[in-house]
């Protein structure tokens, strides 16, 4: 008997449960398929492998935390500038990010798996295709291909200070460090003009 569709969402949640509270290299298929009450195959059937269910999973929480950031930052003023949405988006990463710790560890032993493994880097490429214009929808950088350019840009900076942040504190930027490094770096290449 085929595993059931209605799986993929329990097998999901609950690997959502297992990164959030175990260490990566306890969290077996077995321990998966019993924290989501479902059977041990339907983890390849639904998602291709246990590393890409737990990927999936790590996708699913980063998206999460985006939509939590979005939730925050509709409580900001239409009338505020790009400089203040970014502040905004800055200050709720910071507020949030010693909560995600162990989804940021996750992910990073996604990417180094996502090298060698197919499934793994899919997954990781398909949320990373559909954060960037969410990111550049957030913080108001346009919904052409540039705004998405730069959607993804900025999901780069606030990744790698992210996985950063995860060796020592001291490598973490507030909001206040981060939106002033941005203006000095937007300074810098002001007179820059694309060809296009």
């Amino acid at each position: 008997m085929s595993p059931q569709p209605s799986n993929r969402s329990a097998l999901l949640e609950g690997a959502l449960r297992c990164v959030g509270s175990m260490p990566l290299e306890l969290i077996s298929a077995r321990a998966l398929a019993s924290e989501a009450n479902a059977n041990l195959a339907s983890i390849g059937y639904h998602f291709g492998s246990k590393d890409g269910l737990v990927t999936a999973a790590v996708v699913e929480s980063l998206d999460r935390w985006l939509a939590s950031i979005g939730e925050q930052l509709s409580a900001v003023d239409d009338s505020a500038d790009g400089s203040e949405r970014f502040h905004q988006a800055a200050v709720a990463i910071d507020a949030t990010r010693a909560a995600h710790q162990s989804v940021a560890r996750a992910f990073v032993v996604a990417l180094a798996r996502g090298h060698h493994d197919k499934v793994v880097a899919d997954h990781l490429i398909e949320g990373f295709m559909h954060t960037r214009p969410r990111v550049a929808k957030l913080l108001g950088l346009g919904d052409d291909d540039i705004g998405t350019d730069a959607g993804g840009l900025v999901h780069a900076l606030f990744t790698g200070l992210l996985v950063q942040s995860l060796l020592s504190d001291e490598l973490s930027l507030d909001a206040d460090r981060v939106v002033t490094a941005f203006h000095r770096i937007a300074e810098t290449i002001t007179p820059y003009r694309s060809n296009d």
